[in-house]
Formats: C-alpha cells, sequence, structure tokens
C-alpha cells in the first residue's frame, strides 16, 4: 500500500475511537445512493441522546464520513446503529436497512492517569493481592456479593480467583481473536 492511501471499509465498523476520523461506504442494488439517502441513528444502549449520521452520494454508493472534530463529541460506551433510506423523490418512503453493535472507545490523546483494566482483570488483581498480603485498602474492600474481599476466607479467595481468572482467559482470547493473533487455544486430535 502507498503511503498516506488508506482502504476505506465498504461495511459499518463495529469499533470507533473517539477523535479519529470514521469513513466506510454502502454498495446497496435496492436503495442506490442517486435514488435514495442512507441514514445513521446510533443509540446508546445505557440511554442518552442518539447520534446521527448521513451519508453522501457517490455516484449509486452511499458514502460515510464523520469528521474527527465530530467524533471529538461521542461519549465512549456501547452503542446499537440502525440504517434507513429514504426515497429522494417524495421523502414519505423509508425502509429500513440493517442494525448492528458499535463499541465507541475513548479518545488515547485525552487519556491522562486512568485504570484502564477490565472489571475482571481488577477483581482479579485485587483478590491475588490479599492471597499474598499485600492487597492496597482500595483492593481489600472490593465488594463481591455483599461481602468485601478482606472478609473472605482463603477457600473463598481461591474460588474467586478461579472464576476471574477464566473470566480474564476469556477477555484476553477474545482480544486475540479481534486482532487476528492465536488465541492459544487449541484442539488437538490423534488418528489411528
Amino acid at each position: 500500500m502507498l503511503s498516506g492511501m488508506i482502504t476505506i471499509p465498504k461495511k459499518e465498523p463495529t469499533e470507533i475511537t473517539v477523535g479519529d476520523t470514521i469513513k466506510w461506504t454502502k454498495s446497496l442494488s435496492d436503495y442506490p445512493a442517486d435514488q435514495y439517502a442512507l441514514n445513521y441513528k446510533i443509540v446508546p444502549l445505557s440511554g442518552g441522546a442518539p447520534l446521527t449520521v448521513a451519508a453522501t452520494a457517490d455516484g449509486t454508493d452511499h458514502s460515510i464520513s464523520i469528521s474527527a472534530a465530530d467524533s471529538a463529541e461521542y461519549v465512549p460506551g456501547d452503542y446499537r446503529w440502525f440504517s434507513y433510506a429514504v426515497d429522494l423523490e417524495t421523502s414519505e418512503e423509508r425502509y429500513t436497512i440493517d442494525h448492528g453493535d458499535l463499541k465507541i472507545l475513548p479518545d488515547p490523546a485525552a487519556i491522562t492517569a486512568a485504570d484502564l483494566r477490565s472489571h475482571a482483570r481488577t477483581v482479579l488483581d485485587a483478590i491475588e493481592a490479599t492471597l499474598e498480603g499485600t492487597a492496597s485498602r482500595e483492593q481489600s474492600e472490593i465488594t463481591i456479593e455483599g461481602r468485601s474481599l478482606k472478609y473472605r476466607t482463603p477457600a473463598e479467595l481461591l474460588q474467586l480467583r478461579s472464576f476471574y481468572l477464566a473470566e480474564v482467559r476469556r477477555e484476553e482470547t477474545a482480544e486475540a481473536i479481534r486482532k487476528g493473533l492465536d488465541s492459544g487455544n487449541r484442539v488437538l486430535t490423534r488418528f489411528f
């Protein structure tokens, strides 16, 4: 690939980052851009005001572009998007096209001192520190099912450790798969 050239995806992203420029194109043979306007409604799963994105025509394809300045206003979190086409001639006909999930990640340039660990990793680290006797006050006061870690027996802590270790491993496997790396899960077979 030439320096400075980017490949514009032909489908909606599943993850975007606050402050980035985001682009994709859609080819919809039943709803070509010279006859239909394509719009997106992006709704936060936790409630709040939805985002609206309108495509522009690029021949018969729909071109979607969100500027860095616009995405800088987005709030990180989990969202669901819906796309729909509106007839350009009448503006009275609307057709739902698709929907999907979207994760909006925080702007890495704006992160100062933050704990970016997942809940499972945070709790696992606290359990291990408690077992080792090195837990900070904050770690020992993590509450699970109504009881803080400092009031758990070693047997209970080991049971919780097993649960949260499995959760962390699931997260790591999912992240490896997302990045196209070896997940570490192997299925071995023997032929006779």
